[in-house]
């Protein structure tokens, strides 16, 4: 064990009666949390320790005071050794006058200089000064009263009265932070042959930075003048020559065209208040208790320790209006400093607006186009914000998910994001993407109503209020998941090894930025999904949605819940998902408490039930955690319709249809990591009994159709069926026009159209089933694949393949699905080549001599057992489709 400085038991009995008294006095309002919690292991042994605190006042030496004693660590009441000071203790605020002094900034320029002396006589003398910043009502709890909040820790320096107010009122709530211990003898030898007192102004320096920088860290940056902020955005270089453009090209004036940058600034810029945070943190306590069970923060502690030395930006997913308030107060009641919120301008209500500027929010509108002075100004105000190492958070997928799933990034924040540092690369930055999970959502029925073709009611004043009966309900639990965070300068570094020389040049636009912010917006989507987590009522989402009613018996949802959660805990997909501890019993307990399920009461056996209006908002919560289990879907999927299937086949298939789930899911995996994933996933079956492996591992094969285990892969296998029927809509569509008479758009409007008539014939309860992006984000991937291009008319032409694709989509989907399908777009079903039924054969696989249609339009078979597997397909279709061969879902 070191030798760590303990303090002196007659140290307190040095110090003035009257101060020892006025400890005693305090000592009952006040309650210290030190940071560390063992600040001795900091010291060094038996080296003098003189402390160092950032404003001269008696409550703060009483407080220092007692933090050594409780750490047992050298009191600061002592004499410092070799010097004429009575304490070991000095502050780099003084007071002047007695009773209505102000705080004047005076650093104790003579204890120095005369500690800088002393070493120089003494070479081996050393002194270790130790800052310690104390923070009094850093973050009031719920219990915390409105006059409290206003008395808590901020950047002004105030007087004798306040601060006694402040201890009073917030005194239970006080955090010494002690930081490392500044050697003197170090630095006095890295300044060899200074002057004292050169040596003294820049051990001050030192320390000012220092004392600036933990307070930064713990309550914010100091940005309470609004206007500081407002005149270097229109000061800067950019803005400037901005102004003066605009005044040449609308003839006006350079001060009327100052004036409208001034209004813009105002427009965009937060008006940041420590006490307004702290009265919204109040506010919210009590918000969040009536609305929420709880809030769970997971993996907070990982992103935390990431973060020193970087500006972060946060990067969530979007799926409520309480995300934006959720995480700055989560991250506020954790002791981090609450980041400043891009928020869109809709939301800049009478009444709601200043409150939010007082919260760090900043505005902005939807479209920059046709307006370069707005778009310089915000990029400036951005740009400051990333300068002056302020947090920051924005949602990439620029608006809420109406569907659950994560919406295709929008880059034009991450753009501005990458050039503002690029322009002043002095603090890297830190994206930290953050999953947000609910259980029930506030705005669930407005989602489904948009979906279903409702125009999206615009914000207002009296909509809030008109919103507030949904304070009515309770909303089950929420978390948090913390990411793994995206360190900015090694893409760069990848993107280009001279990054840092093209970037001196501000208006330069480098080639390779725009394939890098996109990289980083896919990145920022595969880590939120690396997040999730996995509440009862995804779970029970996923089990029910899968059945034609909504229904199962308990007994099958049960066992499906208890399989769900054992492909998620088996197959990991992150060491960063969560799930929920409950048993499938207390699952459906909790499905019914929170009204999503109902219970039917039957002699032989009890149902449970989704109704039609649950069941849509349940589809909701099915496609958050979809890419979670989307391997074992695809694997499932293979075996609705074929009852035998090769394993090769099986893996070589999920290879081509993978970059068209991962483009939709955010998938992480390349193509090898997702065909290692596909054979994790078929040994998962294997080992539970859902398949069996034949010929030595390389044929697979399911049980009956009316069987447990079949029924189980086909509940699986549906939450994933739905994509390839968007998939098939969008080829059938494309087949049925011909190549050079439609373009992207006109395309994308079909498709929706088809599948939204569809899904009322069918009586589907999923409106994501036809909404536009999801057809959009697919024929951009086509796009992408190079399967179909833009030909010089701007109308698509594609591969003659993708007529053979549709032709071959009866491995996965039903015949009666494909005929509907192509019913509604015009094909014709009668053409679609049929598989030869072939008879069994006892002739081993290897040698079985039937050669079906492929079963991609892109490889032909290349095995005997795949020709077996294809004919043994075409003949479990036909079986596994007739009359009373399918268990009753």
């Amino acid at each position: 064990m070191p030798n760590i400085p303990t303090a002196d038991p007659a140290a307190r009995s040095r110090a003035p009666w009257w101060f020892n008294l006025s400890g005693h006095l305090l000592e009952p309002w006040v309650r210290i949390r030190r940071d560390p919690a063992e600040p001795a292991t900091l010291l060094k042994p038996d080296t003098p320790a003189c402390y160092v605190i950032e404003r001269d006042g008696l409550s703060d030496q009483l407080i220092l005071e007692r933090a050594c004693r409780e750490a047992g660590l050298p009191s600061p009441m002592q004499p410092l050794p070799g010097t004429r000071r009575r304490r070991s203790l000095f502050a780099l605020a003084r007071r002047d006058g007695r009773l209505l002094g102000r705080d004047r900034s005076r650093p104790p320029h003579e204890l120095l200089s005369q500690l800088a002396r002393l070493l120089e006589t003494d070479p081996e003398r050393d002194v270790q000064l130790v800052p310690v910043s104390i923070y009094v009502g850093r973050a009031p709890n719920r219990d915390s009263g409105w006059f409290r909040v206003l008395f808590s820790e901020n950047w002004v320096m105030v007087g004798r009265f306040r601060r006694m107010l402040a201890l009073l009122l917030n005194g239970r709530d006080t955090v010494v932070h002690f930081s490392a211990p500044i050697s003197l003898r170090q630095v006095l030898a890295e300044n060899a042959g200074a002057p004292p007192e050169r040596f003294a102004r820049k051990i001050a320096r030192v320390l000012r930075t220092h004392f600036r920088r933990i307070r930064a860290a713990v309550i914010g940056p100091d940005l309470s003048h609004r206007r500081t902020m407002v005149d270097a955005v229109l000061n800067a270089e950019p803005v400037r020559a901005a102004i003066a453009s605009t005044a040449t090209k609308d003839g006006i004036s350079y001060a009327k065209a100052w004036q409208r940058a001034h209004k813009m600034v105002l427009e965009i810029s937060a008006d940041y208040s420590h006490p307004v945070v702290r009265s919204l943190s109040f506010l919210l306590a009590n918000f969040w208790n009536k609305l929420y069970d709880g809030i769970a923060m997971h993996h907070f502690d990982k992103a935390r320790a990431a973060t020193p030395g970087y500006e972060v930006v946060y990067v969530p997913s979007h799926r409520s209006h309480a995300d934006y308030l959720l995480l700055s107060y989560q991250l506020h009641i954790s002791g981090v400093v609450v980041p400043h919120i891009a928020a869109g301008v809709n939301l800049n209500l009478p009444g709601v607006g200043p409150i939010l500027r007082r919260g760090g929010a900043f505005f902005l509108r939807r479209s920059f186009t046709g307006n370069p002075l707005y778009s310089v100004v915000f990029k400036e105000y951005l740009a400051q914000l990333i300068d002056r190492g302020v947090p920051i958070e924005y949602f990439i997928e620029g608006g809420r998910s109406r569907t659950g799933r994560l919406l295709a990034p929008r880059a034009g924040m991450l753009a501005m994001t990458v050039r503002a540092f690029l322009r002043a690369p002095r603090r890297p930055v830190l994206f930290q993407p953050v999953y947000i999970g609910y259980e029930k959502l506030m705005e669930g029925k407005s989602y489904t109503g948009e979906l279903s073709g409702k125009p999206k009611e615009k914000e207002s004043l009296l909509g809030l209020l008109r919103g507030l009966k949904v304070l009515r309900q309770r909303y089950g639990h929420v978390a948090l998941n913390f990411g793994e965070p995206i360190a900015l300068t090694p893409l760069l570094d990848a993107a280009s090894a001279d990054w840092r020389s093209e970037a001196a040049d501000p208006e330069a636009k480098p080639e390779w930025l725009r394939q890098m912010v996109d990289k980083l917006s896919e990145q920022i989507q595969v880590n939120i999904n690396r997040a999730a987590d996995v509440n009862p009522i995804n779970l029970l989402a996923l089990a029910l949605l899968a059945t034609p009613k909504h229904a199962m018996a308990e007994q099958d949802l049960l066992a499906q819940l208890e399989l769900s959660k054992a492909l998620v805990e088996e197959l990991p997909y992150s060491d960063r998902v969560t799930l929920t501890p409950m048993n499938p019993a207390a699952i459906v307990a909790y499905g019914e408490q929170m009204g999503w399920i109902r219970r039917v009461r039957h002699p032989l056996g009890d149902v449970l039930v989704a109704d039609d209006e649950q069941a849509v908002l349940l589809s909701y919560f099915r496609n958050n955690v979809l890419h979670l289990t989307a391997t074992a879907a695809w694997v499932a999927c293979c075996f609705l319709n074929n009852r035998r299937m090769t394993r090769a086949s099986v893996v070589r298939l999920g290879r081509i249809i993978y970059p068209f789930i991962q483009g939709e899911l955010f998938l992480p995996w390349d193509d090898e990591g997702f065909a290692a994933q596909v054979q994790a996933a078929i040994d998962f079956y294997v080992r539970r009994g859902l398949l069996e492996s034949l010929n030595d591992g390389r044929v697979l094969e399911r049980s009956a159709g009316q069987e447990d285990g079949a029924y189980q892969l086909k509940v699986i296998a549906r939450s994933l069926i739905q994509a390839f029927e968007r998939y098939y809509i969008t080829l059938a569509t494309l087949a049925k026009h011909g190549p050079h008479t439609i373009t992207a758009a006109e395309l994308e409007n079909a498709c929706a159209l088809t599948a939204q008539r569809l899904s009322l014939l069918d009586e589907l309860s999923a409106p994501e089933f036809f909404d536009k992006a999801l057809f959009r984000g697919f024929i951009q991937k086509l796009r992408e694949r190079q399967v179909v291009w833009t030909d010089d008319d701007g109308k698509l032409d594609y591969q003659p393949a993708l007529e053979d694709m549709v032709r071959d989509a009866r491995v996965i989907l039903a015949r009666e699905v494909r005929h509907s399908i192509l019913k509604i777009t015009g094909g014709d079903g009668d053409k679609e080549p049929r598989a030869e039924a072939v008879p069994p054969t006892p002739m081993p696989v290897e040698a079985t001599p039937a050669q079906p249609e492929p079963a991609t339009a892109t490889a032909e078979p290349n095995t005997s057992e795949e020709l077996h597997e294809r004919h043994v397909a075409a003949e479990h279709h036909e079986h596994e489709h007739a009359p009373g061969s399918h268990r009753q879902d």
